[in-house]
């Protein structure tokens, strides 16, 4: 038996998929966004097999659901992210293969005890899921600590407090499970955090992305006079405190009325961003543009979400769906089709299934906010399955066309997660920042 493991164990430390964390975990990322939307779905079209499996979750089928698609889905693309981007960022060595390989059984474990958790007892159910869960975020914590630690001027710490701050919400939400508290406050929080990592990871790669001349794909040194963008320290830090002071207001209890102007502050600071990136022509291009509407989603959402604390005839839910499926959704997928590339050793995709795919997420984050609202109430059930079908559809379009690069040897001659190398561009990369 031992010897049959080690040999699994060797098996999967020689494949392919662990040159990189991106390869696995872009992968599980684009898969779970299928595979966890699907039972959602036909739990909220009454399946009456799946409505009794969800329902019998800890917490309940919203929690499962909401947890998922945050610990799940989106833990699975920030720690394909921060393997290739804390190394880079930090010019350190990058994980170890039996690092990721770890990591990403982890995951696996964790996802599996909580879709098991129906058949087990309550407790039994929980712990497994918390030891599943809480190593991926200790492995990660191992992972990015001692590398943003030591670097000169420590300029990326803020990716250490988001894994500390989501991992303590996650105990907070295992531990409400426990007592037969609300879990869900814990997990809005959580989407706090999660927009918070959304603007720091996002500001590094749309300067790279948006100062690049973009020809067929290969990023090019821009042209001399070229006006350029900067995402500036000072309007990048209010936003995020905005965004903080919301979460914590709620997270707290606060008066609906302070909560509501939080966040609406958090809306108007998120608009105050977009001002850096107004250059002009630079920003027309696919990959400048998902990350754009990232920023009108996130503070499109956290309006309606401002505006229902304030008595507007609507719930919270609208607004949140705008960050979750819109503001994370989209700049997930966008990060994996530049990061998933270029750390595979490949230039940006020319195809068309990518704007495709990016405007199929961004009608799925619109239908689903109209479908909380007034207007489409009527509408409801067939504007909630269209979104998810949607969403659905651009996920599995990524984990189909990035299959071939992220699950097979690199074919250029490098190792690892390093960037495609051109003579024109003067070894210039373009991954994560």
């Amino acid at each position: 038996m031992m010897g049959f493991l080690s040999g699994r164990w060797h098996a999967l430390l020689t494949h392919p998929l662990m040159l990189c964390g991106v390869r696995p975990f872009f992968l599980l990322t684009a898969g779970s966004a299928v595979l966890l939307m699907a039972p959602w779905l036909l739990f909220s079209a009454g399946q009456p097999a799946v409505v009794h499996w969800l329902a019998g979750m800890p917490g309940g089928a919203v929690a499962w659901h909401a947890h998922e698609l945050l610990y799940g889905y989106g833990l699975a693309a920030v720690a394909g992210f921060l393997m290739a981007a804390a190394p880079e960022f930090t010019q350190t060595a990058a994980p170890s293969r039996a690092h990721i390989a770890a990591t990403c059984l982890c995951w696996l474990a964790a996802r599996l005890a909580w879709l098991l958790a129906p058949a087990l007892p309550q407790g039994l159910a929980i712990a497994l899921a918390v030891l599943g869960n809480g190593a991926v975020t200790v492995l990660l914590l191992y992972l990015v600590a001692p590398r943003v630690w030591v670097a000169t001027g420590r300029p990326h710490l803020a990716f250490l407090y988001a894994l500390l701050v989501l991992g303590v919400l996650q105990a907070g939400f295992f531990a409400a499970l426990l007592q037969q508290a609300d879990p869900l406050r814990w997990l809005y929080a959580a989407v706090g955090g999660l927009m918070v990592l959304v603007i720091v990871a996002a500001s590094r790669i749309s300067m790279r992305i948006v100062n690049s001349r973009i020809v067929a794909g290969v990023m090019h040194d821009p042209l001399p006079d070229t006006p350029v963008y900067l995402a500036r320290p000072p309007r990048r830090n209010f936003a995020i405190f905005a965004i903080v002071l919301c979460s914590v207001l709620e997270f707290s209890g606060a008066p609906a009325g302070v909560i509501g102007w939080s966040a609406l502050a958090a809306c108007a600071a998120v608009f105050g961003l977009l001002n850096d990136w107004h250059i002009g022509r630079p920003l027309f291009n696919r990959w400048a543009l998902m990350l754009y509407a990232c920023y009108w989603m996130l503070a499109l959402g956290y309006g309606l979400m401002g505006l229902s604390w304030l008595q507007a005839p609507w719930t919270l839910s609208p607004g949140r769906h705008l960050l979750m499926i819109g503001a994370m959704g989209l700049s997930i997928f966008a990060v994996m089709c530049i990061a998933g590339r270029q750390h595979c050793g490949h230039w940006l995709d020319v195809r068309a299934w990518v704007p495709l795919s990016a405007q199929a997420l961004g009608v799925a984050a619109c239908l689903r906010a109209l479908a909380g609202l007034p207007l489409g109430a009527a509408w409801y059930p067939w504007l909630l399955a269209l979104a998810g079908v949607l969403w659905m559809l651009a996920f599995g379009a990524y984990f189909a066309r990035m299959w071939p690069i992220l699950a097979r040897p690199r074919t250029d001659g490098q190792t690892g997660c390093a960037e495609p190398v051109d003579a024109h561009t003067h070894g210039h990369g373009g991954g994560c920042g």
